[in-house]
């Protein structure tokens, strides 16, 4: 997928980011392995989790040298969404030939 600026009266708001995202990324690892050893998650599995435990938390949108107010989430809570993510994913697999 390509990443076309975004842009909005002439300005470019592709810089902002969810601060959230990078979190989830290096926490879903950390829930696989622990809790899912032996499951082999596909391509697909991997990203209805990342997506469906994004859409699960709060978005933290920031962009560069803005003032961040602390209204972190915590490590804890990010990691139940991401288990209620992957539980929801291995209920409905979008997964085919199973």
């Amino acid at each position: 997928m390509s990443c076309k600026p975004l842009i909005i009266k002439d300005v470019d708001v592709s810089s902002i980011s969810n601060r959230n995202k990078r979190r989830v990324v290096e926490l879903i690892p950390v829930i696989i392995d622990e809790y899912y050893p032996d499951f082999i998650f596909e391509d697909l599995d991997i990203q209805d989790i990342f997506a469906l435990s994004l859409n699960l938390i709060p978005a933290a949108y920031a962009q560069t040298g803005s003032i961040i107010i602390s209204n972190r989430i915590s490590d804890y809570e990010i990691n139940n969404k991401i288990r209620i993510a992957i539980e929801r994913v291995l209920d409905n697999p979008t997964r085919g030939g199973n």
